[in-house]
């Protein structure tokens, strides 16, 4: 969040049926699931718990290392 300025209120979510609200809101603006934390984080005061409880978790895709002959 190293654009956001401190000075400037925003709303405050604390409980999951405000951050789903807001979620919806502004799901046809986010692309990823990344994209919808930047902005709810930007944009809101949010409890990151009632955020993780509706949000899906990416978890990264497997790498392997080559197998050596």
């Amino acid at each position: 969040m190293p654009n956001v300025d401190p000075r400037v209120l925003r709303p405050v979510l604390v409980n999951t049926s405000g951050v789903a609200n807001a979620v919806s809101e502004l799901r046809q603006k986010a692309g990823s699931t990344a994209e919808m934390w930047r902005l709810l984080t930007e944009r809101f005061v949010v409890d990151l718990d009632a955020v993780a409880t509706l949000l899906p978790s990416e978890e990264p895709e497997t790498q392997w290392l080559p197998a050596r002959a």
